[in-house]
């Protein structure tokens, strides 16, 4: 996200599938919608290249927030589309990607397999989740690995291998495929009007 209209239609988005009427209603009194939303202003500060000056303020009002909710979701990790449903601890490695219409609940872990690199180039292993995923409570994705679009992750999975399909639904410890139906009735579908 580099210029502020892209960044405008993200926080559209992302407040359209949290099913918020007004910004400034959410902004004002959702933390997690304020979240998000300081979180789509970072990324357009960071990938500007803005001073540290400019950048500083709403740097910090995120940092403090993110600490406050318990999340630790870095910028340019999500496309448009979040969705975090409740307070408590989110932990996203930086390398991750992570596609639109993500709906993700507390406890859950994306992480990067540590001292790994990829074959093909020297960033580190980090799991790549496509488009309308849910993501249940307490699960884990770790490693390089790939989910495809329309996936359910159920609560307290270990995901440490791919699942390139689209519309699985996957849970266990390891995970494994307990079905194939897809996210459609897990996560609200808005129609995109921009």
């Amino acid at each position: 996200m580099n210029s502020f209209s892209i960044m405008k239609s993200y926080i559209k988005q992302d407040l359209v599938m949290q099913q918020q009427q007004s910004l400034w209603k959410a902004f004002i009194f959702n933390p997690i919608s304020r979240f998000t939303i300081l979180l789509r202003l970072n990324e357009l500060l960071y990938n500007k290249d803005y001073g540290l000056l400019m950048r500083g303020i709403p740097y910090l009002w995120f940092r403090r927030l993110s600490i406050r909710l318990g999340f630790s979701i870095p910028v340019n990790v999500f496309r448009e589309g979040l969705v975090i449903v409740h307070y408590g601890l989110i932990v996203v490695s930086g390398d991750a990607r992570i596609g639109v219409n993500c709906r993700i609940h507390a406890g859950v872990n994306i992480g990067a397999r540590a001292g790994f690199k990829k074959p093909d180039d020297d960033s580190s292993h980090a799991p790549t989740i496509g488009n309308n995923c849910y993501i249940g409570p307490g699960a884990k994705l770790f490693g390089c690995i790939k989910i495809g679009n329309n996936c359910v992750i159920g609560a307290n999975a270990v995901v440490n291998r791919s699942f390139d399909e689209d519309d699985l639904t996957i849970g266990g410890v390891p995970a494994r495929i307990i079905a194939n139906s897809g996210s459609s009735g897990m996560i609200y579908y808005a129609k995109k009007e921009y």
